[in-house]
Formats: structure tokens, sequence, C-alpha cells
């Protein structure tokens, strides 16, 4: 079959059971490998729904730019579609972001705008207040240009990947597989609430966990962290509009640390050749953890969001 776009190539992403890493454990974990996808990571998938519905619904003239909030792979994949599409992007990221993100939206013909972090903040840890000033900047590009804001925070495009896409594809790989849990770390959360909904149809008492680092519980405890850690993309510690919407689905939240998130991307490279990022990691410690204590013997989904190629300026991979 040939195809006649690299859009075709996004979505139905291959689901993996973990065998080497649950050799030991009672219970089985299956990932959905989303970063298999031309930009790397799930947020291709999103985009694309994202300019699908803002075309059907007449919100995007021809030509109009497109710009949008990003810690590059939301940026990396509207850079593909609007490439594609024909619409120009301009990516608006902190500084704190790893650099490669950055370089494949610039070679894929965006613009990219880099906004300062914080006085107090450390590169490679991006807090919701920097994330704040890149807000601010894509506020200002969007009136300044008459672009289309693709708002992955509040798009409901962001949701529905996951409940149209994700999520019945996952049903369907498993086939009559029994599913008891799906654990998620939550950026803007959309994928998360999508991906439970369609799968609390299929499996009724499924188990949907959200999950958040360590220092930066804002659904997880009652006490605030102090915002500060290593895993891009999420952990933001403010308030989720897709978990503030529909998070009567949520079953609950848990927490890993940074050096667990860190040691799950080590442990999927090491035991199973799957070279993904620091929010897949979190998923596999989680899930991990799950199957070590009180939900021995279940069958648990996650994602893995994207890949491990994303941080090689970092320090994930110094071992």
């Amino acid at each position: 079959m040939i195809m006649q776009s690299i859009l075709e190539t996004i979505g139905q992403t291959p689901l993996i059971e973990l065998n080497n890493l649950t050799k030991n454990l009672s219970g089985r974990i299956f990932a959905k490998l989303e970063y298999v996808s031309p930009g790397l990571s799930k947020k291709d998938r999103v985009a694309l729904q994202m300019i699908q519905d803002a075309e059907e619904k007449g919100l995007l003239s021809k030509g109009q730019t497109v710009v949008e909030l990003t810690s590059g792979n939301m940026g990396t994949g509207l850079a593909i579609v609007c490439k594609q599409k024909g619409y120009p992007f301009i990516a608006v990221m902190s500084k704190g972001n790893s650099i490669e993100r950055a370089k494949m939206m610039k070679a894929f013909g965006a613009k990219v705008v880099l906004v300062d972090q914080q006085a107090d903040s450390i590169p490679g840890q991006v807090s919701g207040k920097d994330l704040e000033l890149v807000e601010i900047r894509a506020q200002e590009l969007t009136k300044e240009l008459g672009a289309f804001r693709a708002d992955q925070f509040n798009n409901q495009s962001t949701m529905r990947a996951g409940e149209v896409g994700i999520g019945p594809e996952i049903i369907e790989q498993l086939k009559n597989t029994p599913i008891d849990i799906f654990v998620d770390f939550m950026g803007t959360g959309g994928s998360f609430i999508g991906v439970s909904r369609a799968l609390k149809t299929k499996y009724p008492n499924i188990l949907c966990f959200g999950i958040e680092p360590e220092n930066a519980p804002f659904y997880s405890k009652d006490e605030e962290g102090n915002s500060k850690h290593r895993i891009q993309g999420g952990g933001y510690n403010y308030q989720l509009n897709f978990i503030n919407q529909y998070g009567d689905i949520v079953d609950g939240y848990l927490t890993v640390t940074d050096e667990e998130a860190i040691n799950g991307s080590r442990l999927l490279a090491l035991k199973e050749c799957l070279f993904a990022g620091f929010s897949s990691g979190a998923n596999v410690a989680a899930a991990l953890k799950l199957l070590e204590k009180e939900h021995a013997g279940k069958n648990i989904v996650i994602l893995l969001p994207d890949s491990g190629t994303k941080y090689l300026s970092t320090d994930l991979w110094d071992f």
C-alpha cells in the first residue's frame, strides 16, 4: 500500500506486552507505543484531530497562521500537520524544555519562539509559572497575527483524539483480554480523560489513575509540592480543564518521583528495547508499583507518549 502523505501514517500504533518487566511479578502490563509516529509522540494524533476538527467547523481559513503553546511534542505534531495542509505554524515554547524538540519543529518548517523561564527556574524543569509566561506570548502572537490558536489545554479535540482514536485502538488490539487498570501521566489531561472514557465503555469496572510528579501533586495530595521536577511535558501543578470537566470518571491519582520515572525509562530500554521519554518512564513506574502492592495479578494498560530521542541533551540517558 502506497500512502500519499505522511499524515496517513498517524494512528494505529502498536500495543506491546511488557513481558520482561513483569517476569517476576503477578500481573501484566500492556504498552501503547504512541511514540511510533512521524513526530515521535502521541501529539501527532492530537494535532491531526485538532486541525481536522477546526477545518470541519470552519474555524481555519486557507493559509491562516496557527499558533500554539507547547513543551515540544504538540508543536512537532502541529508542525507536521500544518506543513502538509498549508498552514504557517508558530510554536511558543519555554527555554526549559529539551532543545531536540525545537530543532525538530524547525526542520518541519515551523517558526519557534523560545520564552525565558522564571528567574528561579531550572532548565529541564518547566513549572506552571514558566508555562504562564509562554501562554502570555502565545496570546500576544495570536492577536497580532489574527492566528488560529490550537489551545491544547482547552480544545476538546485533545480529548477526542484519545476517545475516538487511542482508546478504541487499544480495545481492538486487546481483543478479549480483560483490563483492570489504566494509568497515564497527565500533561493537559486530555489523553488521559479521552482514553479513560473509551475504555470504560468496554470495561465498566476498570480503574483509571492519573499520574503526577511527587513534587507537583496538585490532584494527588492536599499539600502543595515545590513544582520542581524533571518529568517534562506535564506536572505543572495547576488546574487542568479536562480533569475539572470530566474528573468524575477518574478513580484516583498517583505520584512518582523523578528517580522512579527515570528508572522506568531506563528499564524500558534495557529490558524491552523500547526507547521512550520521561512520561513513559513515569507510567511504567506507576504500573510496576501497583503490581508490586495492592493490585498484584491485575492487567494494566499504559501509554508510551514520546521517544527517548527527544531527551538526548538531558541527563535521562547519563548512566
